[in-house]
């Protein structure tokens, strides 16, 4: 059944629009039609939390909340969903076990990132039972304060372990379930001054959309696509929302391989990838922010193309694969070779990421690093990645990749022929470097000048094998 009405939870109702604005973010619903101003617009592209909101889903019986950025999310995203806010934390006028933690430990100085912090660590307080200090610092890590500091937020975050860890949403759970499942089987189709959005159900209904909308945008997350709206001032005329398909929602592993559905959240992935790659888990880590990874995707980021997507040159050196679907065509492409220019990449009209296919090299070394100038919640200057198989203290094969060296994320093929088959020694490396420049002319922009770019990405060069050597008590000749 395909519906124009989105329909969502808010206070124990379902909440009924028709036809509304595509393009209006679910901020702006929040601050001028429910009236609810607590919930702020700072950066308006999902940089500083301020506008954080929390989300319900339906997942196997139970509800999973997570926090996203409502400045870069679309109104019609919300379907099926439960919309919580910083307001509807009180109960019979009483405030949250959060809220009372922020006011106790002199969490807040201005207020203004006081309710995106109070809702991040409201997801927290609801997805797990105790809170340690990493898993208090991954929940506000895209929360920024200019005031108050960290400290005394952690310290209430901290406080909330001695809490019973009930509040009324655990109380009214059962009739949050119920309405959820109510509304959890629809597709949508909307049109609105000319403007189209479509969230099918089905891989098969997505086909059919793309086949009658071949100019239609995909999005997941659209932590990136949304900018074109709150930060250009444009139109996107025709969406489809991927991540309504369950059928696109999964991780498979195998002996030879881990593949991930297009609309998989990076946050689930993060956590599986974590066995075969920890390099790869950490840097996803530092992959936007919680209220980011828990929407965008691993194919999201790559279909956007851009030179400094995080996921990208670590693809790229674990030499991964993508499978593509369209006009009954299906497609096992290498993604090395798959981005052709800046922001283009060889998928055509009618086309879409079905999943990612990550091989597994067991007997092999790999490493990944990012460069940016904070640690959380900031974009690349620079990313590395190696894929290395070493025997006998000689390089037998070796995939290299960075992004932010060129407009698009890319392999150091040079520099990599100048450690197959060798041993590695200094004058190896020495040698490595410098035939970097062969491989790579970056940009100076507003993230960092040329010349910083490749002396950073030779430095990651020789680290790598600093730590190769160190962790495999491989030995360097000199």
């Amino acid at each position: 059944m395909t519906s124009n009405i989105v329909k969502f939870i808010y206070k124990n109702k379902i909440v009924e629009i028709k036809n509304p604005d595509t393009n209006e973010t679910i901020l702006n619903y929040v601050r001028t039609k429910l009236k609810k101003t607590g919930t702020k617009e700072g950066c308006a592209e999902g940089g500083c939390g301020a506008c954080t909101v929390v989300i319900g889903e339906l997942e196997k019986n139970n509800i999973k909340y997570k926090a996203i950025n409502s400045c870069i999310s679309f109104l019609p995203n919300l379907e099926s969903k439960q919309l919580i806010l910083v307001e509807d934390l009180i109960d019979k006028g009483e405030l949250h076990p959060v809220q009372k933690a922020m006011v106790n430990f002199h969490g807040s100085q201005c207020g203004f990132c006081t309710p995106g912090f109070v809702m991040s660590l409201f997801a927290m307080y609801k997805n797990y039972s105790s809170f340690k200090e990493e898993i208090i610092r991954d929940s506000i890590q895209g929360n920024l304060c200019r005031c108050t500091g960290y400290r005394p937020i952690v310290a209430a975050a901290k406080s909330l372990n001695k809490n019973n860890k009930r509040d009324s949403f655990s109380r009214d759970k059962k009739i949050t379930l119920n309405l959820l499942k109510k509304i959890n089987k629809r597709s949508i189709a909307i049109v609105h001054n000319n403007k189209k959005y479509f969230a099918p159900k089905s891989i098969n209904e997505l086909s059919k959309i793309l086949r009658t909308e071949p100019n239609s945008k995909l999005i997941s997350g659209g932590t990136d696509l949304s900018l074109i709206v709150t930060k250009e001032r444009k139109d996107l005329n025709s969406l489809v929302y991927l991540n309504s398909i369950d059928e696109l929602n999964y991780i498979k592993e195998n002996n030879k391989y881990i593949e991930v559905g297009a609309s998989t959240p990076l946050i689930k992935f993060e956590s599986i990838i974590k066995k075969y790659f920890p390099d790869f888990s950490q840097i996803l880590k530092r992959y936007g922010s919680v209220q980011i990874r828990n929407v965008c995707t691993i194919a999201g980021n790559i279909a956007t193309a851009s030179p400094i997507g995080d996921t990208l040159p670590l693809l790229l050196a674990l030499d991964a694969k993508i499978i593509v679907k369209g006009k009954n065509k299906i497609q096992v492409l290498p993604l090395d070779g798959f981005f052709i220019n800046y922001r283009k990449t060889k998928l055509r009209k009618g086309q879409f990421i079905h999943s990612v296919r990550i091989p597994f090299l067991k007997k092999n070394i790999f490493k990944a690093y990012k460069i940016s100038k904070r640690i959380d919640d900031d974009i690349s200057s620079v990313c590395a990645s190696f894929n290395i198989e070493v025997n006998k203290n000689k390089i037998k094969k070796i995939r290299i990749a960075f992004g932010g060296m060129s407009n698009i994320p890319k392999r150091a093929f040079n520099c990599e022929k100048v450690f197959v088959n060798s041993y590695l020694s200094d004058k190896t490396i020495n040698k490595a470097k410098k035939i970097l420049e062969k491989d790579f002319k970056p940009i100076t922009d507003a993230r960092a000048t040329q010349k910083y770019r490749m002396e950073v990405a030779k430095n990651l060069l020789e680290k790598c094998f600093l730590e190769v050597k160190q962790r495999k008590n491989i030995r360097i000749n000199v």
